[in-house]
């Protein structure tokens, strides 16, 4: 052992342990400061970049597709962002009630919004375009018409009236005709007939003689089983089975007119999303683009087997509307179309759009899809 030894001035020098024991001390402390200053810099910072959104809904909470859907996309941004971009879900009547979605983000209280646009077109009736219209396009028409024909931009200056940007997140395809507790063999077979049945094919609807009333998935069931609407549309047979439909109404037709490609919308409050840096409202955007594209290949992947069920296992009644029927509603649509042209530039400037879009990316769709599926299914028997 070193015994302390006294330096030239007298003074005691340390032994060589207490010497290193002093220089560990100070070491330790010296990182663990290090330490505290990093996390002082890199602490706030990571609490300060988080970001916390808001989501409300216009569906049931885990409702097949599109409830389950909209979490997966809440989730999807969380995890796209590391965690970053926190994003709570609140389902139809946990924060706002499912219709008042738009207005909860419009004036900013909320961030986004998961539905369909279609339900504002009391706002404005060029937002039917944007779910999907009578005799309109299908999923893949409806994609190439928005991405890249022009649709995105004219849903771009219709939301900008009311402080909104609305993304395609989600389709549920071609959609069945509706639930009814009769036979529709002509077109009178609608009049007086109370039908749920939203947007502009409810007004379709409507010039047949019906009367179209607007309810959120939610209240379908209890209207329908009470006798207060005579028959309902909802979407096809995965999320219709889910609704136990079948116990109140038998006949299940197809196809519908009203919706060929029916999109969900993921709406933003402009202000906000602008203000977010481009690499944040990218990852936002894309997970849209993946929650279109998910959500429509479940669907495709479940119709077929819950339809089987609902006929097999229910005794539901699949029917087709006659081509009667089906010209009628081609009549009505052709009225509710000069209608929405007349209510405003860009309504007229949506419809040409979309016109253009049918005939066009619709001719190739005629030439490609619709004959093979025709002519697969003829060979093979299916």
């Amino acid at each position: 052992m070193i015994k302390e030894k006294k330096s030239l001035k007298g003074k005691k020098l340390p032994s060589r342990r207490k010497f290193f024991k002093a220089a560990a001390a100070t070491g330790v402390a010296a990182v663990a400061l290090a330490s505290c200053d990093q996390q002082k810099a890199s602490g706030p910072a990571v609490v300060k970049d988080r970001i916390e959104v808001s989501m409300v809904a216009t569906w049931p909470r885990d409702f097949p597709g599109l409830g389950t859907g909209a979490q997966r996309l809440a989730e999807r941004i969380g995890e796209m962002s590391d965690g970053r971009i926190q994003v709570t879900y609140y389902a139809a009547g946990e924060r706002v009630k499912a219709f008042d979605s738009f207005d909860e983000v419009a004036s900013g209280n909320s961030q986004m919004y998961h539905g369909a646009d279609y339900y504002w077109v009391k706002k404005h009736p060029a937002f039917g375009y944007f779910t999907a219209s009578p005799f309109g396009l299908t999923y893949p028409e409806f994609n190439a018409w928005t991405h890249f024909a022009g649709g995105q931009e004219l849903w771009d200056k219709l939301t900008d009236e009311f402080g909104t940007q609305s993304f395609i997140a989600g389709n549920t395809g071609v959609q069945m005709g509706g639930w009814f507790n009769k036979k529709i063999e002509s077109a009178n077979d609608f009049k007086g007939l109370k039908m749920r049945m939203p947007g502009l094919g409810g007004q379709v609807l409507g010039k047949l003689g019906g009367s179209p009333i607007s309810l959120p998935g939610g209240q379908i069931y209890e209207n329908l089983v009470s006798g207060a609407i005579d028959a309902t549309e909802w979407v096809g047979p995965w999320n219709d089975e889910a609704m136990k439909f079948h116990e109140a109404a038998k006949y299940y037709y197809y196809p519908g007119m009203h919706e060929p490609g029916s999109a969900l919308a993921c709406g933003v409050n402009k202000s906000w999303f602008t203000s977010l840096s481009k690499s944040d409202q990218l990852i936002i955007k894309t997970a849209c683009a993946w929650a279109d594209e998910i959500t429509m290949a479940e669907y495709n992947a479940k119709n077929g087997a819950a339809l089987a069920r609902l006929i097999n296992d229910q005794g539901v009644q699949l029917e087709k509307f006659n081509d009667e029927v089906y010209d009628a509603f081609a009549q009505g649509a052709k009225e509710v179309y000069a209608e929405v042209q007349a209510h405003s530039d860009l309504a007229a400037k949506t419809h040409a759009s979309f016109i253009k879009a049918r005939k066009e990316i619709g001719s190739w769709t005629n030439l490609s899809d619709s004959p093979y599926i025709s002519q697969r299914n003829r060979a093979l028997g299916i």
